[in-house]
């Protein structure tokens, strides 16, 4: 079943700064999608999206959220790092405080705010089972109330302010030095508590890593 729009957030449209990295992110995988000889069409029945989908987020018109990004990555056969930036063949990454790849979670050319940004902390190394991100949680401008579910298993440390966690029909809250493991096939969604960003880091195990 292809997912809908909303699920990918277009609304009402704005300029998006030039130096918005989730245009990079659009441009690396359409870039990886051509490079394998793939329509948008081979792709979106690949990892569920429609064709329709994945063209606005080529075209900035969205920017996904972590579990689309999963979703698309295994659908290329690569690693969510490559969408980041080019990976090496070594057996370890150090990621400095001032390389880490961000991403905002922002409706592209909206400019509207989903509730959060994150950083990639391992994109470089390559045959890895975990996706280690930094993530700041955010008041929205514009709420996402879609839970998401996907493959594999997520663990979220909180180390500042105060997250809100769906899963299913559950709902809590997390303060820092609280954190919580869960399977990522439940539907699931994060977001700030309060009017103060949060920071988590959140660890997302895929399975098999990408060969």
């Amino acid at each position: 079943m292809k997912r809908s729009t909303e699920e990918f957030f277009p609304e009402e449209e704005e300029d998006l700064p030039e130096d918005d990295d989730s245009v990079k992110v659009a441009e690396k995988i359409k870039q990886i999608r051509e490079q394998k000889g793939m329509s948008l069409q081979d792709l979106a029945a690949k990892c569920g999206f429609s064709s329709a989908l994945l063209s606005q987020l080529e075209n900035h018109m969205v920017s996904p959220p972590l579990g689309t990004l999963i979703k698309i990555a295994r659908a290329l056969e690569v690693e969510i790092g490559a969408f980041f930036q080019e990976m090496h063949d070594v057996p370890y990454t150090i990621v400095r405080h001032d390389e880490r790849k961000a991403m905002s979670r922002v409706a592209s050319k909206q400019g509207v705010k989903y509730g959060y940004s994150y950083e990639s902390l391992a994109f470089d190394k390559k045959g890895r089972h975990m996706e280690p991100f930094l993530v700041t949680l955010e008041p929205a401008t514009k709420k996402d109330r879609h839970a998401y579910s996907h493959e594999g298993e997520e663990f979220i440390f909180v180390l500042e302010g105060r997250m809100e966690v769906q899963l299913g029909e559950h709902t809590d809250v997390l303060e820092p030095g609280d954190s919580i493991y869960f399977d990522s096939t439940v539907p699931h969604r994060v977001q700030c508590q309060g009017d103060e960003n949060a920071k988590i880091l959140a660890c997302l195990y895929m399975g098999e890593a990408i060969k």
